[in-house]
């Protein structure tokens, strides 16, 4: 690459854009030229509009704080300044689908972290090393849209990257049936112990919109090209239960499953640690070495021990058995807002931009 690559970031502010820019800070092929917010943090110093916000537990970066915020809805403002953009913006879901595409048809590419447009037929909801045959699908979508190399593409809810990589690696097998229930972190909900204190030593048994994102969204994933649009898999069916639990960073997943073509735990074991993709293939930067790891010790995984493992871009799994129920049951563990959010879409962007789909305008 002869020079990196400019990003903006939209919704700079907040946490997911704050984390954000937290892992674009040394990177290797991008430049933050752009943060961008809404029109109350407009004309501000980012450290200024920020203010006590600041939620990482590392420090905001120097060469962030003399950025002056941009108008998010300044679309030709920004879009004339970057190369393309994340996405992070607190909107609706009608007002993030339109400002999504507003910025794709000034042919300005957006990898988004939003749920807005994970079921747009023709945009491509992805996890690098599970469908990024999907990204084909950009194609389609640049016609509808009237463009040569505006497109939005998007990664999905963080619930499910505790479990639907795992179950992705024993695809040979057949899973048929799913009984999930995720014990998810505050800081899914855009929050710290801080700013949700009532979550101290509490639990939530609902979160608004998770079961149906958690049950459905694995399915788009193992879904299929037809035409303009991509297909939902049938299966394996899948039920879940969504807990919100006092911990600041990290998705548990309990599972159960049943096999259509019921493997040895040792051929389980096995396919898990093997697992390599794509992004693991081209060594993009933001890629684990390791996707997933199996932990032997019956007390893992666990938030505090292994949220963080490959950078917090891996999957840590435990505690995988026989059920009197079901085949087998496991733990799945992964870090919510890297792997789920910010980094998974960091790695969407990355393996965009090694196929060619992003390049500089």
């Amino acid at each position: 690459m002869d020079r990196k690559l400019k990003v903006g970031v939209l919704g700079a502010t907040g946490m997911v854009g704050q984390r954000f820019l937290s892992l674009l800070e040394n990177h290797p092929w991008y430049e933050v030229v752009v943060v961008a917010a809404s029109p109350n943090s407009a004309g501000k110093r980012y450290e200024d509009a920020v203010g006590g916000r600041w939620k990482m537990t590392t420090p905001m970066p120097e060469a962030y704080k003399d950025l002056i915020v941009m108008n998010v809805n300044d679309v030709d403002a920004v879009a004339k300044e970057v190369d393309f953009v994340f996405s992070a913006v607190d909107m609706t879901k009608d007002e993030i689908k339109a400002i999504e595409e507003a910025y794709a048809k000034t042919e300005t590419p957006v990898v988004s972290n939003n749920s807005a447009h994970r079921w747009t037929k023709d945009v491509p909801m992805v996890v690098p090393e599970i469908n990024p045959e999907h990204f084909a699908i950009i194609e389609s979508q640049k016609k509808r849209l009237g463009t040569k190399r505006g497109f939005i593409a998007v990664k999905p809810n963080c619930s499910i990257q505790s479990y639907a990589p795992v179950l992705n690696a024993w695809k040979e097998f057949e899973p048929e049936e799913v009984v999930v229930t995720t014990y998810q972190a505050i800081s899914g909900a855009g929050k710290t112990f801080k700013d949700w204190p009532e979550m101290e030593g509490n639990i939530i048994p609902f979160i608004g919109g998770e079961e149906e994102k958690s049950e459905k969204e694995p399915l788009r994933i193992w879904g299929h090209i037809e035409g303009d649009e991509i297909v939902p898999a049938t299966s394996p069916k899948i039920t879940c239960q969504c807990v919100r639990v006092p911990v600041l960073n990290g998705h548990t997943a309990a599972v159960f499953v049943r096999f259509k073509n019921k493997p040895s735990k040792e051929e389980l074991i096995k396919k898990l640690v093997e697992y390599k993709g794509e992004p693991q293939e081209l060594n993009l930067p933001s890629a684990p070495k390791q996707f997933i790891q199996y932990l032997t010790e019956d007390n893992r995984p666990q938030v505090s021990l292994d949220v963080d493992f490959e950078n917090g871009m891996g999957v840590s799994v435990g505690r995988l058995r026989e059920d009197t129920i079901y085949d087998y049951k496991f733990i799945g563990l992964s870090h919510n807002t890297l792997r789920g959010a910010a980094g998974g879409a960091l790695l969407c962007a990355e393996y965009l931009t090694a196929k060619n789909f992003i390049q500089a305008k």
